[in-house]
């Protein structure tokens, strides 16, 4: 269960690289607790080593960038974050570098006119040539040092523009040394089973579901929903994908959604079907942010935060709780990582969703309707009552989880 933040922009390091080491990553240690509150069981951490800019134009992968801080400031935030019971997962950036790389050169792809390949046309973002041998032992050193150091895993950026045998060649030596190691891919469209089967991956980033999540909801049309559920469902006989409703790339999930009733709809959809969960910090608060396709459009959703939680002005709380019990919810039926979910009840603004995995169950009725609507509950019950004594019926634009097992959540 991951709180996902951007550092650079959490700690209020300034855009541009420059200037003595500064030691912001300390800022990050504060907030732990309030991860750990919400439920959390890792950090997922967007890029720390030394570069140029907004952290994935990288010029040295063993560094940590000065504007977050030292060695010293890393094992600090590893030593923490265990007391807390967080591990990290780190955010690998190789498939381009900065224009600045500390690297052999000699590393970077030339295209027929002999000038580097660039990242979907970023001229400061440079592309590794992944087909050479000395690229590959360059990323397992990397992956090692801080795996050694107290990481526990790492997001690969942009793993879909990298060929899949990259990482097949890549994963084994690593996990060699570090078997428990976790590894997710960023991969936003294709077919997500086929590069983890073909990448030996452990996961990749559900963008599908996170669309259908927001669209259905903003178009009250729940058979988007239900056909990308049904294509989630066929993912799991693969692997666990990365769920979000949120990231440092997207539109904030509470900006996103027409309607903000519809919040809790989201979220009971992210935290009851299968996948492994991520927060992006600051969605748990409803924070709003518009990404803009601009230099500098991610700025908005990419904001510094206080010192501390306790200088919060308690605005979010209700947000913030609601996380909280959807979480502590998934975190009592660990199964769910791996649970299919069905589709017992659908229609425009409707949906009962069944997941299980053989055993206890769980049903999320979702209704976007201006009315009341009363289920039919499907017959492997007994199904918890609600608060009404009536588990079937979910008022206007309100929303349910039952358990066949222990208390019901229930939010209008």
């Amino acid at each position: 269960m991951f709180w996902h933040v951007y550092p650079l922009g959490f700690t209020g390091a300034p855009s541009a690289a420059g200037g003595p080491v500064r030691h912001r990553l300390r800022h990050l240690e504060a907030w732990l607790g309030h991860a750990a509150e919400l439920g959390c069981t890792a950090l997922m951490l967007g890029p720390v080593f030394a570069a140029e800019t907004h952290g994935y134009d990288t010029v040295d992968h063993f560094a940590l960038d000065p504007r977050l801080g030292d060695d010293a400031d890393f094992d600090s935030l590893v030593a923490r974050a265990r007391e807390h019971g967080l591990r990290i997962v780190l955010d690998g950036v190789f498939n381009h570098v900065g224009r600045s790389f500390a690297g052999d050169h000699r590393w970077l792809r030339k295209g027929p006119d002999g000038a580097y390949d660039t990242f979907e046309g970023h001229g400061r973002l440079v592309a590794l040539d992944h087909g050479q041998e000395a690229v590959r032992r360059h990323v397992v050193s990397v992956m090692d040092h801080w795996l050694s150091r107290g990481a526990s895993g790492w997001r690969l950026d942009a793993a879909y523009a990298v060929p899949p045998e990259f990482w097949s060649a890549v994963l084994p030596e690593v996990r060699a040394r570090h078997p428990e190691a976790w590894f997710v891919g960023e991969v936003i469209h294709g077919d997500y089973a086929d590069y983890v089967t073909r990448s030996g991956l452990d996961s990749v980033t559900q963008y599908e579901l996170w669309k259908a999540i927001w669209s259905s909801l903003n178009d009250r049309n729940l058979y988007e929903l239900a056909h990308a559920l049904g294509r989630h469902d066929d993912l799991l006989a693969t692997f666990a994908p990365l769920t979000f409703a949120g990231n440092h790339d997207v539109t904030r999930l509470a900006t996103r959604l027409d309607d903000p009733r519809h919040l809790g709809h989201a979220l009971a959809v992210l935290f009851t079907v299968g996948g492994v969960p991520s927060v992006y910090y600051g969605d748990e608060l409803g924070l709003r942010g518009v990404k803009e396709e601009r230099e500098g459009g991610d700025d908005a959703v990419r904001p510094a935060f206080p010192a501390s939680p306790a200088e919060l002005d308690g605005s979010g709380r209700e947000v913030f709780e609601l996380h909280r019990r959807l979480i502590a919810l998934r975190r009592r039926h660990p199964w769910l990582a791996r649970a299919r979910t069905r589709v017992t009840h659908l229609d425009n603004r409707t949906a009962a969703l069944h997941t299980s995995a053989g055993g206890p169950a769980l049903l999320t009725l979702l209704n976007l309707d201006d009315n009341p609507y009363r289920f039919p509950l499907p017959d492997d019950g007994p199904w918890a009552a609600g608060d009404d004594g009536d588990p079937a019926l979910v008022p206007a634009h309100g929303w349910r989880v039952l358990t066949t097992r222990g208390p019901v959540i229930n939010v209008s």
